[in-house]
C-alpha cells in the first residue's frame, strides 16, 4: 500500500513540476514577444520624426514617404508573429530606402537632428535584434518542452502548444542590407 501511495505522490509532484515548468516557459515566450513589441513601437514612434526631417530636404520624394507611412501602419496593425515578421521586414526595407535618400542631400547628412534620428534608429534596430533572439530562444525552449516525452502527454490536454519563431519570410532580400551612408 505504501508503495502505491509513494508512486502516486511522486507522479503528482512530477505533474505539478512539469506544469509549472511549462507555465514558466510560456510566460517567458510572452515576455519575449513583449520585448519585440516594445521595440517595434519605439521604431514606429521614431519614424514620423525621421520622415519629417528628410521631407524638409527632399520634398519631391513623395513616393518613399508614402511607402514608409504605409509600411509603418501595416507594422502597427500586424497581429500574429508571422504577419509581424513580414511587416517588420517590409518596414525595414522602406526605412533603408529612406535613409539612402540622404546620400543625395549632403546638407541633410550634416543636419544634427537627422544624425540623432539615425543613431536612435540604429540603436532600436540593435535592440530589436536582441529582442528577436531572446524571443526565439524562449520559443525554442518552450517548443522542446512541449514536444518532448513525457511532457507531450500533458502539454496538449493542458493547453500548451508550440509557438512560432520570429522568422524573416524572404531570406534572399534580407541578406542584402540597405545601402546607408553616414
Amino acid at each position: 500500500m505504501w508503495i502505491v501511495l509513494a508512486v502516486i505522490v511522486v507522479a503528482v509532484l512530477y505533474g505539478v513540476t512539469l506544469y509549472n515548468g511549462l507555465v514558466r516557459k510560456r510566460n517567458l515566450v510572452h515576455e519575449g514577444w513583449s520585448g519585440i513589441d516594445v521595440q517595434l513601437k519605439r521604431r514606429a514612434d521614431l519614424i514620423p520624426n525621421l520622415v519629417e526631417t528628410v521631407k524638409g530636404y527632399a520634398a519631391h520624394e513623395k513616393a518613399i514617404f508614402e511607402d514608409v507611412a504605409d509600411k509603418r501602419a501595416a507594422s502597427m496593425q500586424a497581429g500574429d508573429v508571422k504577419s509581424q515578421a513580414a511587416a517588420d521586414q517590409a518596414l525595414s526595407g522602406a526605412l533603408g530606402r529612406l535613409i539612402a535618400i540622404s546620400e543625395a542631400y549632403p546638407e541633410l547628412k550634416a543636419d544634427a537632428n537627422f544624425r540623432e534620428l539615425q543613431g536612435q534608429l540604429a540603436e532600436i534596430e540593435d535592440q530589436m535584434q536582441m529582442a528577436r533572439r531572446y524571443y526565439n530562444g524562449t520559443v525554442r525552449d518552450l517548443n522542446i518542452a512541449v514536444q518532448s516525452f513525457p511532457a507531450v502527454l500533458v502539454a496538449g490536454p493542458l493547453g500548451f502548444h508550440a509557438e512560432p519563431f520570429y522568422e524573416i519570410e524572404d531570406r534572399a532580400s534580407a541578406s542584402i542590407p540597405p545601402k546607408v551612408s553616414f
